[in-house]
């Protein structure tokens, strides 16, 4: 929230709790990702740089992808025109968001192997190699979870060493992860990345 919206909702409470309440309305019949998608589109035609890096983050956080959020302002050139897309680009190659690096974009998901699940989803943690990536897995009470062993902040690899029972974390910054839920517990605000898992034959294959 802006200096300014905070600053009205201690002067005038009332009223800006009917304007929540009104937003709050207006999206109740749209599923998050599509909020967070015209959230993003908003603030591009706003061009209000802090509200798009927030929103920016917000969509990825409730599993919009990069090229979603790209689609969506591209199909938006109309009305943003080519000014406003390219601004809202040269900020996402300022945050250097992983997700919207161009090989990850370019990247299309597979089905990978895993090994067996006896061993690969064998409870506790492990960190796993693929051909050009790692993943942790994560097998406890609730299932079997998989992730990107990149850290959500500024995509370094966060190695099999970071792993302190349940807890990772990463050694750039610091940032901490339950790798039961995925949830950020320390330094940051975005979760790991978790990637789509299925056991086919007794194999633990993961989408990446």
């Amino acid at each position: 929230m802006s200096d300014a919206l905070e600053y009205l909702v201690k002067v005038r409470p009332q009223a800006m709790q009917s304007y929540f309440a009104f937003l709050r309305e207006a999206g109740s019949r749209l599923d998050p990702r599509t909020r967070a998608l015209i959230s993003v589109i908003t603030k591009v035609d706003r061009q209000t740089e802090r509200g798009f890096r927030q929103y920016v983050r917000r969509a990825l956080r409730e599993g919009v992808t990069a090229g979603e959020i790209l689609d969506a302002m591209l199909l938006a050139f109309p009305t943003l025109g080519l000014s406003k897309v390219v601004w809202a680009v040269d900020i996402l190659l300022a945050m250097d968001l992983p997700e919207f690096r161009p090989e990850r974009l370019a990247a299309q998901p597979v089905w990978r192997d895993l090994g067996a699940v006896d061993a690969a989803g064998a409870p506790g943690l492990r960190r796993l190699a693929l051909d050009d990536r790692a993943v942790f897995v994560h097998a406890g009470p609730e299932g079997i979870r998989v992730y990107d062993s990149r850290c959500p902040h500024q995509g370094t690899d966060i190695p099999e060493m970071a792993a302190e029972g349940a807890v990772l974390t990463c050694p750039r910054h610091g940032w901490k992860f339950d790798a039961a839920t995925g949830r950020c517990l320390a330094g940051g605000d975005r979760p790991l990345t978790e990637l789509p898992h299925r056991v086919r034959g007794g194999r633990l294959e993961v989408l990446c």
